[in-house]
């Protein structure tokens, strides 16, 4: 029975009951040690009749062990794996160890833990319960954080239990508080009914509600305290005092039993037979674990050994001098052999070596390989890291710290990463660990300060590799010039060039390309334009990286080849979902949707903007989410959503500025430039699109030139004019032949270039510019009184906004329609059958449409087969079909 907890078990049971319904849900139980997390824990156990139940407990000597955590919470289900799909199988199976190593994805690793979560709750339910969470290895934590924002429509309650310390964000939370007075007596009274009244008022006090020191206190105090005849208490924190009544209730048995506690609290195989073997080196033996067992300190159930209370393997380990606890661990580290048990033999010698040791740090060398092998990136970190702690010769430490860093940075730690290596000795001369010193700080910086900032730590970094390593130095360069292409600034941009320029030629085509690049933001069109076509139009870029090839993609859009942009960051975003290239990621999805959105798919990109900021924002790339908001802010807009738009955009002024992100600030103003142009109110728009250097609005130059036509003043449009006919005649294609046609006719009022434009068009692959033109050129022709020849433009243009969803501009065709005497239809959701959908839904119809199966739309949006059997149940009635076959015919 739990007293004063009436509020928190209700919670916790409609938790229960909404996954009895299929309706999952998620809760973190928060709270100091012994306030009730794990008796709450217990209550939904209780409660659980019929519901499969899942528990797994965090141990603190696992904390740095790859999925051991989720090892021991699935171990009773591992026989299902081969039930999902063969990808997710492989993954799972590589990071449990039980099979060969797969390749290395977290995401992939968190999908096959919902799949295989789905698969046991079956068609009921499924209760997990997540223990001393805060002593989960992250790689675990990472899974099942991933799980729980992805959870629907399984039929799970998944609910986590740590300490203070262990806070996901985004997770609903449940913070557990000292329990009132009366419960507090009414424990107090069931646990012990021997107190003096002053002694029980006393215990009252210092336990403060927390109902594991109600009941433990009063066992540590003799017959004349609880008499009070002596003073019971001395003032210290309560943990420590449960801890310590624990300890008290050690010590009262044999020395052999407290030894095997010991050696039971520091091994976290759950072996009773690793424990009794490395007991051996102290004469302990089963009969000390009955005697354990006979003082409540432990539950034995078959070969499975459990401490009551986790405060319990706390106090038996901290019971033995530190000497004994150093014998503890190399008697384990003695007992685990064969390959299975390495990283723990590794960690048990770590923690039993108190001077340098080479051999130990290139045991753990191997352990964080091995940790790699599983994605286990932020165990590689500490298993680097302590290799680095016990390694003699200070150059090689710090080569080691240097692996840490990247491991963390990989890992999503951006601020541990760059603690790591700011602990690397300066004097280090190996250019591979250098580089990677350099990339960590300036990744810590690009994410958390500013782009600015952390070019200038590439460069500084660059200068040191470059006598060492011309090639590392000039990788590190070109991904300076890209921060100062986020930062908009020309001098770093130069400096990087510059550096450049004076290396020996390395034969990558990346260095024209950065070269393009820092000539575009120093404002040299010419030569930026021809720089970076020799990079995107190279014959052969298949030996490039992911980085290199992202860099390509990126550079597809300042020449105007928007397709095959998107190609390539289609495919290099593949390549780090499959490899888990978090780091990447991001700028890999926004570069992709911005080249959909330049093609005029707002629709596509609003959507999967949605769904991608927030999961840039679990892998720690904050600055990356406020590229991305932007983007979102002119997806909106563009979509008609004015104060989804301005939300977005205020988002990004918040952020950017203070940060150094310039091309996203600059690119959030030009958005709501564009939405006061598409609101028909031009001398706003173009207030705004002046302030924004001509560097940074390029692709909104065409739209100052109309806000300034517009406003009737046409000499303000020349700058920009003159501006966006040099890149368009330099990159030459179509579509910015197009564009630039429709500038020129609105500034010199010519019909001709109107036609010109039109023309153009047909081979540009810009629906929405070809129905902006459409729609300047009607109204040139309404107001040269061709009225005829006006609607032909209107009706085309409004069809075309209709059919994207640019709702603003299809009011404004509308508007000039009926201007010629016309009657506009109004507008027809019919346009898009899918506006019905949610986010989610729409995604899965699509999909499904495209003849996905279930298993395979899971896969791509990260969601478990059963939530997308439940999101086509709910689509169906909505779009008024019945069968998947029909879904073809309205959402292809």
């Amino acid at each position: 029975m739990l007293y004063g907890r009436a509020a928190e078990q209700a919670q916790v049971d409609r938790l229960l009951a909404n996954a009895r319904s299929g309706r999952s849900g998620v809760l973190v139980v928060r709270g100091q040690p012994g306030i009730g997390k794990t008796a709450l824990l217990g209550h939904l156990t209780e409660q659980a009749a019929g519901v499969r139940v899942l528990h797994g407990v965090g141990i603190e000597s696992e904390a740095e062990l790859p999925y051991a955590a989720l090892h021991l919470l699935l171990r009773s289900e591992l026989d299902r794996i081969d039930m999902l799909p063969e990808a997710q199988a492989a993954a799972l199976q590589g990071a449990l160890g039980l099979g060969a190593a797969a390749p290395e994805n977290r995401f992939l690793v968190g999908l096959a833990v919902l799949s295989l979560l789905a698969e046991v709750a079956g068609d009921g339910a499924l209760l997990c319960l997540i223990d001393d969470a805060q002593w989960f290895d992250q790689a675990s934590i990472d899974a099942l954080v991933f799980v729980a924002r992805r959870l629907d429509a399984e039929g799970i309650a998944l609910v986590f239990a740590g300490r203070e310390e262990f806070r996901p964000q985004g997770l609903p939370e449940l913070w557990l508080d000292g329990v009132d007075r009366d419960a507090a007596i009414a424990l107090l009274a069931e646990s012990t009914r021997d107190l003096a009244p002053k002694v029980r008022d006393r215990v009252l006090d210092e336990a403060g509600g927390n109902p594991l020191a109600l009941i433990e206190l009063p066992s540590t105090l003799t017959a004349e305290q609880q008499a009070g005849q002596l003073n019971p208490f001395t003032t210290i924190p309560v943990a420590n005092r449960v801890q310590e009544a624990f300890q008290q209730q050690i010590r009262a048995l044999p020395d052999t039993a407290q030894a095997l506690l010991a050696v039971l609290a520091a091994d976290d195989t759950g072996d009773l037979g690793i424990v009794l073997r490395a007991a051996e080196s102290f004469s302990a033996e089963l009969t000390d674990l009955e005697a354990a067992e006979q003082a409540k300190l432990v539950t034995v159930n078959g070969a499975v050994v459990t401490f009551r209370h986790p405060l319990i393997r706390a106090a038996a380990y901290q019971n033995m001098p530190l000497t004994s606890r150093l014998v503890v661990r190399r008697a384990l580290a003695g007992v685990l052999d064969g390959d299975e048990h390495a990283d723990r033999r590794a960690w048990h010698l770590a923690a039993a070596t108190t001077t340098p040791d080479e051999d130990v740090a290139r045991e753990l060398e191997l352990a964080a390989e091995r940790a790699r092998t599983r994605s286990g990136y932020a165990a590689m970190a500490a298993a680097y890291e302590r290799a680095a702690e016990v390694t003699p010769d200070a150059a090689k430490r710090s080569v080691r710290l240097a692996a840490a860093a990247v491991a963390a940075s990989d890992a999503g730690q951006p601020i541990r990463a760059g603690s790591l290596a700011d602990r690397a000795s300066e004097e280090i001369q190996d250019p591979s660990a250098l580089a990677h010193l350099t990339q960590v700080r300036a990744h810590r910086e690009f994410e958390q300060g500013s782009p600015a900032a952390a070019g200038e730590l590439i460069i500084a970094g660059a200068e040191r590799v470059a006598p060492l390593d011309a090639e590392r130095a000039a990788y590190l360069l070109v991904e300076a010039v890209r921060c100062a292409w986020y930062a908009s600034d020309p001098g770093l941009a130069e400096r990087a060039a510059r550096l450049l320029r004076t290396l020996p030629e390395i034969g990558s085509p990346l260095v024209s390309g950065a070269l393009g690049l820092a000539a575009l933001v120093n404002g040299d069109l010419k030569d930026a334009v021809t720089l970076m076509r020799e990079l995107v139009l190279a014959p052969d870029l298949s030996a490039l990286r992911v980085p290199g090839m992202l860099f390509v993609a990126q550079l597809c859009a300042p020449i105007g080849r928007y397709g095959q942009g998107e190609a390539a960051a289609a495919r290099v975003e593949a390549e780090c979902r499959a490899h888990d290239m978090g780091g990447w990621l991001a700028i890999a999805v926004e570069t992709r949707l911005q080249a959909q959105m330049l093609m005029g798919r707002y629709r596509e990109a609003v959507t999967e903007l949605e769904e991608i900021i927030p999961m840039v924002g679990d892998l720690g790339q904050r600055n990356g989410a406020v590229v991305l908001t932007a983007s979102l802010a002119l997806a909106r807009g563009e979509l008609g959503d004015e104060q989804g738009c301005r939300t977005a955009a205020a988002a990004v002024f918040e952020q950017a500025g203070t940060r150094g992100l310039r091309v996203a600030e600059a690119a959030a103003m030009a958005v709501l430039g564009r939405l006061e142009l598409a609101l028909g109110r031009p001398e706003a728009s173009l207030e705004i699109l002046e302030r924004i250097s001509a560097a940074n609005a390029l692709f909104f130059a065409p739209d100052r030139i109309e806000a300034a036509v517009r406003a009737r003043e046409p000499e303000r449009a020349r700058e920009p004019l003159a501006y966006y006919l040099n890149w368009a005649a330099g990159v030459g294609v179509p579509s910015a032949d197009a564009v630039a046609l429709r500038c020129r006719a609105l500034v010199e009022n010519d019909e001709g270039l109107y036609e010109e434009a039109m023309r153009a068009h047909e081979q540009g692959g810009q629906p929405h510019e070809q129905a902006r033109t459409r729609l300047l050129y009607g109204e040139w022709l309404r107001r040269a009184r061709k009225r005829a020849a006006a609607r032909a433009q209107l009706r085309a243009a409004l069809e075309t906004f209709d059919r994207l969803g640019m709702a603003l501009w299809a009011e404004r065709a509308r508007t000039e329609l009926r201007a010629t005497g016309d009657v506009p239809a109004a507008p027809r959701q019919a346009d898009d059958p899918l506006s019905v959908l949610t986010t989610q839904e729409r995604q899965v119809v699509r999909l499904a449409a495209a003849g996905a199966s279930n298993r395979d739309i899971a896969a791509q949006l990260y969601l478990s087969p059963r939530t997308v059997g439940y999101h086509l149940y709910k689509a169906f009635p909505k779009l008024g079909v019945s069968s998947r076959a029909e879904l073809a015919a309205i959402a292809t």
